[in-house]
């Protein structure tokens, strides 16, 4: 493996602040969660249900086991958020489709979630701009060393003025209320 040995204790200072980072955004997802009455797996999986999808490919994506998945399908058909379906392709193969409640429900914990994140009260548009070009580099960097988190949902956006992979969405829109 190779090391980052240039500026060590800035890189340091960098791990200790993202690891905090994502904790937080972690607890803040948990908490948006918990109001909608969901553990955040199920929030999680929900994220990657656009269309559908084969629980072997959500297991995948969500880097969990098939027998966790299993658990997931079971929790969303038991609140009537998701159904199982048979693949059109090979009936062998079950995919996981979000019910008409579900997509909802995706909508508005998708919408709180995101307005309830950090970068939307800490920073203003450029800031964010900057944010996003920076996080997306360290997502084609994960890529090109073969680390890279398997992909998220097929077809972005993934909701309503989102933009494609590589460009911002809709940068003259106002910021977000509370940002600066």
């Amino acid at each position: 493996m190779a090391e980052c040995t240039e500026g060590d204790r800035l890189n340091q200072e960098i791990f200790d602040a993202v690891a905090r980072l994502i904790g937080g955004v972690l607890a803040n997802g948990e908490k948006v969660a918990g109001e909608f009455g969901l553990p955040l797996f199920a929030v999680k999986a929900m994220h990657y249900l656009d269309g559908g999808i084969a629980m072997k490919e959500l297991g995948r994506r969500m880097s969990c086991d098939p027998s966790f998945v299993t658990s997931i399908a079971d929790s969303l058909e038991s609140r009537g958020l998701a159904r199982r379906e048979p693949n059109p392709a090979d009936r062998r193969i079950k995919n996981l489709v979000l019910t008409t409640e579900g997509l909802d429900l995706k909508e508005r914990l998708e919408r709180d979630m995101v307005a309830s994140m950090p970068w939307c009260h800490a920073l203003d548009l450029a800031e964010r701009k900057s944010l996003l070009t920076i996080v997306r580099k360290l997502i084609d960097a994960e890529a090109a060393q073969g680390t890279a988190v398997p992909a998220g949902p097929a077809g972005a956006p993934r909701h309503p003025g989102a933009a494609p992979a590589g460009e911002v969405s809709n940068p003259s829109s106002p910021a977000p209320a509370g940002a600066r």
